[in-house]
């Protein structure tokens, strides 16, 4: 098995298309290698080099999925959301102990500031006229001499935060060789070949897009057509421009392009998609059924979070083996179910464990986290997911939910996806979202944030009834709150936690 970026790329034929955008020429794999090399020498000019941290701050597009590839087989790479405020990158850039900061030429935004407050080197990246997809320079007025040498299997290629909705954001590094095993896992779980052309619409600040989009597809020696960021009035325009063989969104993604679908019928029909993939957040099975017959192609729900460099399950491909409702079956490492608070694995339903080559070895310079995510059983170390569900008798996975969402109503525990799916059975029901609110007597107490369909009159007291018929009353939300849209989070994901707060459902903590 590969074990490092360098190494994923290194076997394809160097005339083959890598990376593509709109309106610009393919870069090829001869291309990606001579600019690893040129990059390489640059940093290196610069003082930076191996094990050195690098803050990329890019638009979404080619240079960002060129320049995660090529700066992670140099140093170590810290791609950060460009739309974070001042304060933000305060932190960040501090947390993470970076030396430099990748940033288009230009600009001289919060980013640059932070870093110029941090002392740190300032690169900025520059695209040639006329260049190649993803092709740029690099200059900066810093100098010195980095560790030339390349990065191993065992250096770290990438830095994220975790999404701190409830505490302080916990460092995830992940190796060469965590990266490469999840490349290579989605790879193989897609059976993705030279053929495939990945059309990616997620931000590459992200483990989802930075893995299966792009990790995935050069490991197969296949090609991404980068889209400037998810624009639904701009996807099918762009389906028709890369001509891909398949994409991968979150769910809130999917019901955007479902909602455009119908009008862009002929480009379906001319752009046939081997598969369509989802992940980072729970695929209602209605959504999943609505895209099977809209793209008439498989829909793969696949489960991924940072800590495991992406992917965990996956459910296959084969025409027919795909279930709604479920987010496949281990797709590389171990996967089973373990106590909620004693560190032992079960049968049943319980919390979810992974172990294998794709797993951070850890978060950084957090002994607590660790020990209270990481344990020892049958002569493997698991990590705890975070996620309850259990394996059905085929071997799937169904997840209830996270265990911090799970809802608590006196006792009776309350899983938000189970609400989810009966709301979403509403004829007039788009998107929802079920989440806590606060309650003096019960602790915590049932409610949703509903989208309706264009056109719809429907009530909140229409889909509590509704509700009502389908499931237990300790189920049904109290409150339907319905809005023209749900909050979401930098990733297009929505968050229930917080969500009370945000909607003013509860005092801010």
């Amino acid at each position: 098995m590969e074990t490092t970026l360098k190494a994923l790329i290194a076997p394809h034929a160097g005339e083959r298309p890598a990376i593509g955008a709109p309106d610009r020429p393919w870069l090829t794999y001869d291309g990606l290698r001579n600019l690893t090399e040129d990059v390489h020498a640059s940093l290196n000019a610069m003082g930076v080099g191996r094990g050195d941290r690098v803050a990329i701050v890019l638009p979404n597009g080619p240079e960002m999925a060129a320049a995660f590839v090529t700066i992670a087989q140099v140093a170590t790479t810290a791609p950060l959301n460009p739309a974070y405020r001042e304060e933000e990158y305060d932190f960040y850039l501090s947390d993470l102990k970076a030396k430099a900061l990748v940033v288009m030429a230009g600009n001289e935004g919060p980013a640059v500031i932070a870093a110029t407050k941090a002392g740190m080197a300032i690169v900025y990246l520059s695209v040639p006229d006329g260049a190649a997809a993803g092709y740029f320079t690099l200059s900066s007025s810093a100098t010195g001499g980095g560790d030339s040498t390349l990065a191993t299997a065992d250096d770290v290629a990438l830095i994220l935060h975790t999404s701190g909705t409830t505490s302080r954001p916990k460092i995830v590094p992940l190796l060469q060789s965590n990266v490469a095993a999840s490349a290579e896992n989605i790879r193989d779980s897609l059976e993705l070949t030279a053929a495939d052309r990945c059309m990616n619409v997620m931000p590459l600040f992200h483990i989802h897009g930075l893995i299966a989009a792009v990790a995935a597809s050069l490991a197969a020696g296949a090609s991404i057509w980068c889209a400037p960021g998810f624009n639904a009035l701009q996807f099918f325009a762009g389906m028709k421009e890369a001509q891909p063989t398949w994409y991968t969104a979150v769910p809130t993604m999917h019901q955007a392009i479902l909602s455009r679908a119908e009008r862009n019928a002929d480009i379906i029909a001319d752009t046939p998609l081997r598969f369509l993939r989802s992940s980072s957040a729970s695929l209602p099975a209605q959504v999943m059924v609505q895209l099977k017959e809209t793209f008439s192609a498989p829909v793969v729900e696949a489960y991924g979070m940072t800590e495991a460099a992406h992917q965990m399950a996956c459910n296959p491909l084969a025409s027919g083996r795909q279930k709604p409702g479920a987010v496949g079956i281990p797709a590389g490492p171990k996967m089973r179910i373990a106590h909620e608070t004693e560190n032992k694995l079960i049968d049943g339903t319980g919390e979810v464990v992974i172990s294998g080559p794709n797993v951070t070895p850890g978060y950084e310079g957090n002994p607590e986290a660790n020990a209270k995510n990481f344990f020892e059983a049958d002569g493997m170390r698991w990590f705890r997911t975070g996620d309850q569900g259990a394996f059905d008798q085929d071997g799937y996975l169904h997840l209830t939910g996270r265990l911090k969402e799970i809802i608590n109503r006196g006792g009776e525990k309350i899983s938000p996806l189970e609400v989810d799916g009966v709301l979403l059975d509403h004829p007039d029901v788009a998107q929802v979202v079920t989440f806590a609110v606060p309650h003096p007597k019960l602790g915590e107490e049932v409610a949703a944030a509903v989208v309706l369909r264009e056109g719809s009159t429907a009530t909140d007291k229409d889909i509590r009834a509704f509700a009502s018929e389908r499931m237990a009353d300790f189920k049904v939300p109290r409150q339907v709150i319905i809005l023209d849209e749900i909050p979401k989070g930098a990733t297009g994901k929505m968050q229930r936690i917080g969500l009370a707060e945000k909607l003013g459902l509860a005092e801010r903590t």
